[in-house]
C-alpha cells in the first residue's frame, strides 16, 4: 500500500520504509540470493537484513537515526547545564 505523505515536502513511504530504502533492500536481496545460491556465502543476507531493520521509519525517524541521536547524547556531545536562581 502506497501512503502519500501528508506533508508534500516529506519523502514518500511504502509500509515502514522510504521508497529509496525499498529499492536498496530489493537489490540487496537479489545479490544476497545470488551469493548464497552460487557461492554459499551468507554475509550479504545478514547485511541486507540488518539494513532493512535499521532503515525502518516511525514518524520520519529511522531506527538508525535514533541510535545516532542516542550515541551523540550519551557519548558524543558534551551536555551543558545552566543553573539559574
Amino acid at each position: 500500500m502506497y501512503i502519500y505523505p501528508d506533508n508534500l515536502k516529506s519523502k514518500a513511504t511504502l509500509w515502514l520504509w522510504e521508497l529509496r530504502d525499498i529499492g536498496i533492500i530489493g537489490i540487496g536481496c537479489l545479490i544476497s540470493v545470488f551469493a548464497l545460491s552460487r557461492l554459499g556465502w551468507l554475509p550479504p543476507i545478514v547485511l541486507t537484513a540488518v539494513y532493512a531493520f535499521l532503515s525502518i521509519r516511525f514518524e520520519d525517524v529511522s531506527i538508525l537515526d535514533f541510535i545516532r541521536y542516542a550515541v551523540a547524547f550519551f557519548f558524543g556531545k558534551q551536555q551543558t547545564y545552566e543553573w539559574r536562581a
